[in-house]
């Protein structure tokens, strides 16, 4: 991979890298953080990366980054740990993407990582299953779960509106 190369990577990849991991930890700091570690060890390893790979790879890196992170935090919490009290909606909101935000941070952290970037970066089920390294069943049976969940955590939309 070429300077300008890279430079072009930051230049589209910067964004999205930072949504998707502002999205997961809501630490506006530390995704800044995790980003430009991205970009470092992509830069690390320009010589071995093409540039037609590189988004996987920026975003493949991000993800470790964040759960090495997580994990040394211990941030996540498991699906099992919330009770059936907390599946639906107390506060009444007329913001549909305040519920949607505080439903997905009940999520844990590796199926709101895949409905992440699945419903929100447009990856496909292949492309998810190479940046999580998970099988592509896997990441299915993950998304299919989050979103089962979000859909009892938000209920009907007459309840939302």
């Amino acid at each position: 991979m070429t300077v300008s190369e890279y430079n072009k990577c930051v230049d589209d990849f910067s964004d999205g890298v930072f949504r998707f991991i502002l999205k997961n930890i809501k630490d506006e700091e530390n995704a800044k953080d995790i980003v430009q570690e991205s970009f470092v060890r992509l830069w690390d390893k320009r010589v071995g990366v093409v540039y037609a790979k590189a988004k996987s790879y920026i975003f493949t890196t991000a993800y470790h980054i964040l759960v090495d992170m997580v994990r040394k935090n211990k941030y996540s919490t498991a699906y099992s740990d919330h009770h059936e009290n907390i599946l639906t909606v107390e506060n009444q909101y007329s913001d549909l993407n305040g519920i949607l935000n505080e439903a997905l941070e009940k999520l844990p952290v590796i199926q709101r990582t895949v409905i992440l970037l699945r419903d929100y970066e447009g990856y496909s089920y292949h492309e998810i299953g190479e940046i999580t390294k998970l099988k592509e069943s896997q990441v299915k049976v993950y998304i299919f779960r989050a979103r089962m969940f979000l859909k009892q955590y938000i209920g009907s939309l007459d309840r939302v509106l």
